[in-house]
C-alpha cells in the first residue's frame, strides 16, 4: 500500500444499498493492520474493504489523517453496525471502536458521513461485484 493516496488499479466495486463504492480489499493482516493510515485525503465514493475470518473486529484510527465511516458486516453481507464519522487520531491513546456482535466478517471505511449522505442503514447488503 502507498502512502499517497493512489489507489491501487486493482480496485473492487461493491455495492452497499444503493451506494456504490470502488474499494481496495485488505486481506492479509498486514493490510488489514496498516488500512488507511497516513492517508491525507480520499476521493468520494472510494474506500477499503477489510476482510478477516468470522468473529469481532476492533478498529481504531491511530495515525488516520480524514474522519471515516466503519461500516460492519457479517458473513452473508448484511450490514450490522455503522460507526459514523469516526475522528483521526495522532495521538498515542487513541478510542477503539469494537464491534457490537462477534459474527463480522467485513468492515467497510469510507468517507466520514457519506453513509448518511447514501443513506446506508443497518440491514442493507453488501454486494461484491
Amino acid at each position: 500500500l502507498t502512502v499517497g493516496f493512489a489507489l491501487s488499479p486493482d480496485l473492487a466495486r461493491i455495492t452497499v444499498g444503493s451506494a456504490t463504492f470502488q474499494v481496495e480489499m485488505a486481506r492479509t493482516p498486514q493490510e488489514r493492520q496498516h488500512g488507511l493510515m497516513f492517508r491525507r485525503d480520499m476521493p468520494r465514493n472510494q474506500g477499503m474493504l477489510f476482510v478477516q475470518p468470522p468473529g469481532p473486529a476492533i478498529f481504531w484510527m491511530k495515525n488516520t489523517y480524514i474522519p471515516l465511516d466503519l461500516l460492519y458486516f457479517d458473513a452473508e453481507g448484511r450490514l450490522l453496525q455503522i460507526e459514523a464519522d469516526t475522528p483521526p487520531c495522532t495521538t498515542p491513546d487513541c478510542p477503539i471502536y469494537p464491534s457490537t456482535t462477534a459474527t463480522v466478517r467485513y468492515i467497510l471505511e469510507i468517507n466520514g458521513g457519506e453513509a448518511a449522505q447514501h443513506r446506508i442503514q443497518i440491514g442493507d447488503q453488501l454486494q461484491l461485484e
